[in-house]
């Protein structure tokens, strides 16, 4: 009979899910049995209410595993998931990342492990060591070089459960990228919590086009880079000139944009308004004609007017958003925004709705444009791929999975193109 191995759940972020595959390795060699483990996620009180749900029906399936939890949820609130009566171990998130911990949980099914281990994140000043190669598909893996934010926008929690920046030094990265090309992947996404901040923590404070440029020249045997989630005003020289000269760098960028109006920007803390979001789409796409875009918006925000939400409803259009992630504003206790005057929640979703019709609108608008045009697409499995641009596109027949194939772009449905 085989041994019992760990089971995980992750909640949140792409780099929640990088992390589970760190734990994985790491629960796999200090020989964890019996085990569920779940990341957490904390970047709305919905995501809260749903790691608490997830963690008691993985107890309800597994009555004789050891639960253990970790992820940004329990960082900032270690003490609500120890009261948890399905809860046995609370891993902070600077924990989750060394071995000794897993081995210590792995001696503690003979007690000799506290069962909370949850310090101070904002002490943590070095990236975790760890390094996955090959996470994501066949076809794509991620790449995280950056973790923790500096910056404080009055809504969000997750620098308390990320900490402050730490960027992984450039020769690291592209060490990693060569090993990734060499075992066959043709596309790498960098990844981080605030990704446009990469660099300011290490000697000579390169920027993010620094390392894109780095990739790039070193790494030439390198088909496809992506660049993840980005904060618009904090974009360098050398990023704008990869977008402007560098064919391998994907004409696709999503920013963390939040809203599209001046007053509300202020209100949130954020360091751009809303004609800067709306001057770095217009350059970005004047330098590289293809470019598209998504954006993070949050509806309904406190003391948002409905002038003021009309304002983020016109910026998709006014930067040519395409595929946008809509988040109705939900308050997180402890933060500045918590304390200002709510909007009615029904105002909230309705607001949270005409975003997400728009964010259709345009993403309609984008496949219906690609209907004839030739595109090179990275196979995710035998019969889908994506363009450049990130839309999907299914093929009647079976592709190599992994591979860029050359495609004609035949007819499209609601959510994707047909090849």
């Amino acid at each position: 009979m085989d041994a019992p191995v760990p089971k995980f759940a992750t909640l949140g972020c792409r780099l929640n899910a990088y992390e589970t595959e760190a734990m994985k390795e790491l629960a796999q060699s200090a020989g964890l049995g019996e085990t569920v483990v779940v990341n957490t996620c904390a970047v709305t009180a919905e995501a809260v209410r749903k790691s608490r749900q997830e963690i008691r029906r993985l107890r309800r399936e597994n009555p004789n595993a050891k639960v253990v939890v970790t992820g940004c949820a329990v960082q900032t609130d270690p003490d609500g998931f120890s009261a948890m009566a399905e809860v046995d171990f609370v891993v902070g998130n600077t924990e989750k990342m060394q071995p000794e911990t897993w081995r210590g949980m792995a001696a503690d099914f003979i007690g000799e492990t506290e069962r909370v281990q949850v310090d101070d994140i904002m002490s943590v000043t070095e990236t975790a060591g760890h390094l996955i190669d090959g996470f994501g598909t066949r076809s794509r893996a991620y790449v995280q070089v950056q973790n923790g934010c500096d910056h404080r926008c009055t809504f969000c929690i997750i620098p308390f459960g990320r900490g402050n920046s730490r960027s992984v030094p450039a020769g690291v990265v592209v060490d990693q990228i060569r090993r990734l090309v060499g075992r066959g992947y043709n596309e790498v996404v960098l990844t981080g919590v605030d990704l446009t901040c990469w660099g300011a923590d290490l000697p000579a404070t390169p920027r993010l086009g620094d390392l894109v440029m780095r990739i790039l020249k070193l790494v030439p045997e390198l088909p496809r880079l992506r660049i993840s989630s980005i904060d618009s005003i904090e974009v360098d020289e050398n990023l704008m000139r990869a977008i402007a000269e560098e064919e391998r760098l994907m004409p696709h960028l999503h920013l963390s944009l939040q809203a599209g109006d001046d007053m509300i920007l202020k209100r949130m803390k954020r360091r751009h308004l809303r004609d800067d979001a709306i001057r770095f789409c217009e350059e970005a796409r004047r330098l590289r004609p293809e470019m598209t875009f998504g954006a993070d918006i949050i509806a309904g925000f406190p003391t948002e007017t409905e002038a003021m939400f009309l304002n983020s409803l016109r910026l998709v259009e006014e930067c040519g958003l395409t595929w946008l992630h809509v988040f109705p504003y939900s308050p997180r206790e402890g933060t500045p925004a918590a304390r200002m005057p709510a909007v009615d929640g029904r105002a909230i979703k309705e607001r949270a709705a005409r975003l997400r019709a728009a964010g259709e609108a345009a993403v309609t608008r984008h496949l219906a444009a690609q209907v004839g045009r030739d595109h090179e697409v990275l196979m995710e499995n035998p019969r889908m791929g994506r363009t450049a641009q990130f839309a999907e596109v299914h093929f009647a027949a079976d592709r190599p999975e992994g591979r860029i194939v050359p495609a004609r772009i035949t007819g499209r449905t609601q959510t994707g193109l047909l090849a």
